[in-house]
């Protein structure tokens, strides 16, 4: 009872809900004006981008799969990690790993394994106000931390997006004479526009391999496909973003 009565409060106490009921009172109170048109589909538009059925349906169909990848025992010379996996801590000097934070710890799993030999970290700084803080050069400092041996961490702490990840990681690679296999490690909704970019530009003998999955198994219970919840909201953006990213990125010949 308890558990049932913690997931309605939290139903209830999220700002969205408010939202949400809050239109559903405005539909009501000009159900008999002219705006009754707007105030309905504003009402379903809302209600479509927050049912997590629905949108995990759109998910589905733009997530990249890796072919269960972390089921085998290939092994691989080099893990590429692409960046954007949390924020630095200005104040305590130190990463903060967030939702894409899922790329590197799968990724050290396979190291642990003995499926990787070495990590590549790319990725500089996201911020035009303090573009010292680069992630890569952060992310080497954590896994100095667990023991990962210096000799088997390489960064690319100069691009700025994906393009560049690509590119500038391959100049590394080509001055050190890297001709082995490479896995290529990004978020399941990232990995389509990532494995495009990097084929485009000349990376031979690469396998993609997906994290932070945001869908699973298809689900049919009741407040997954009828209540509102603001997560989804949060996954659609993500790929209505890719999308569009994808897009662009194709228009500018990246991929």
């Amino acid at each position: 009872m308890f558990f049932i009565l913690s997931k309605i409060l939290a139903f209830l106490i999220a700002p969205y809900t408010w939202v949400f009921f809050g239109v559903l009172f405005l539909l009501k109170k000009l159900w008999q004006t002219p705006y009754k048109k707007w105030m309905l589909g504003l009402t379903i538009f809302m209600y479509v981008i927050s049912n997590s059925f629905l949108v995990d349906e759109v998910v589905r169909a733009w997530e990249y799969s890796d072919h269960d990848i972390y089921l085998k025992n290939t092994k691989y010379d080099l893990a590429i990690v692409l960046g954007g996996m949390g924020r630095i801590d200005e104040r305590q000097h130190r990463f903060d790993f967030g939702y894409s934070g899922d790329r590197l710890f799968q990724t050290l799993e396979l190291y642990y394994k003995k499926r990787v030999r070495k990590l590549l970290i790319t990725g500089g700084s996201g911020s035009i106000r303090k573009p010292q803080h680069r992630e890569a050069a952060y992310i080497k400092k954590y896994l100095e931390a667990i023991a990962i041996p210096d000799s088997n961490i390489i960064i690319e702490n100069d691009s700025k997006n994906t393009y560049e990840n690509a590119i500038f990681t391959k100049r590394i690679l080509d001055s050190i004479q890297f001709k082995g296999s490479i896995l290529l490690v990004t978020s399941s909704f990232h990995m389509r526009r990532s494995l495009a970019i990097f084929e485009k530009a000349g990376y031979k003998n690469i396998t993609p391999y997906v994290t932070n999955k945001i869908t699973g198994l298809r689900k049919f219970e009741f407040d997954y496909c009828f209540i509102p919840n603001v997560e989804a909201i949060f996954s659609l953006n993500l790929i209505l973003h890719e999308v569009i990213g994808y897009i662009t990125y194709k228009a500018k010949g990246y991929l």
